[in-house]
């Protein structure tokens, strides 16, 4: 799994912080189905060879919304399960070759895999379509700004949702092809030189929950809606402490991208 523990640096102004991809779920619970419109997604080379799995959300029949870096080259094709426990129908569930669809990379067009954090946001149109009665939603143009005014950002709440480790310490790892969800809180948002207007910090702690490696690109919910506010993308630190790195959709290089796709916010 290429992406697992990959650790990238980028120079801030504030200070110089470590950010490493993540993405599955740690202290959260069991998401059976709630939102069976996330997905687990492998990544895999124009050989047909594994490189590495993330997470995602399916925006509309044929288009599964994750983070750019789990669609970077040599990304060539993808395979998507949907089901709230992928282990569960091993070996015959097809893991890691052969999901349940198919479908072709595209990664943000401004995307730098050596700056992965500022357009961290990928998509995958499938070779046929997935019907289900709900999808996820785009967020609306700079929805997630009014959130920097409120006061107590501890009461501001999303839903994280995403497969892979549930929990990693210097000791042990816990992993599992299992959807889960948490509600962690905004920690920062709008911060320059460290957030900046591209990202927000959401809490990573027992009480919360929040998000570790594993699986990249899980969306991370506005409050209990279906609207996603924006993939889950870097880590601060390698023990998935303290919180979480989201990269956010509400941002009009993101959308009028993804309307090159046809999907637009609701």
């Amino acid at each position: 799994m290429k992406k697992g523990f990959l650790v990238l640096a980028l120079v801030l102004a504030l200070a110089s912080i470590t950010f490493g991809s993540v993405g599955a779920i740690t202290y959260g619970e069991l998401d059976g189905n709630r939102h069976p419109y996330v997905g687990l997604m492998v990544a895999q080379d124009a050989n047909g060879g594994v490189l590495w799995r993330c997470s995602g959300t399916l925006m509309s029949p044929t288009l599964f919304l994750t983070a750019g870096h789990c669609t970077e080259a040599p990304a060539a094709h993808v395979e998507i399960w949907f089901a709230s426990d992928v282990d569960a129908g091993r070996p015959g569930n097809g893991y890691p070759n052969k999901g349940e669809v198919g479908g072709t990379p595209y990664t943000h067009p401004q995307y730098n895999p050596n700056a992965f954090v500022l357009y961290d946001l990928g998509v995958v149109v499938l070779d046929k379509p997935m019907p289900m009665s709900k999808y996820g939603a785009l967020p609306k143009l700079n929805v997630l700004d009014k959130m920097a005014r409120q006061r107590g950002l501890q009461d501001v709440t999303f839903t994280a949702v995403g497969y892979g480790l549930q929990r990693i310490n210097p000791v042990f790892v816990e992993s599992a092809r299992v959807r889960m969800l948490a509600r962690p809180h905004l920690i920062m948002i709008n911060v320059p030189g460290f957030t900046g207007d591209f990202s927000i910090l959401l809490s990573n702690n027992a009480s919360t929950g929040g998000t570790c490696f594993g699986d990249s690109g899980g969306p991370n919910f506005i409050g209990d809606s279906n609207v996603v506010g924006g993939v889950t993308s870097f880590g601060i630190n390698g023990n998935c402490a303290g919180t979480g790195g989201v990269y956010r959709v509400d941002r009009a290089d993101d959308l009028n991208w993804l309307a090159t796709f046809g999907l637009y916010p609701k």
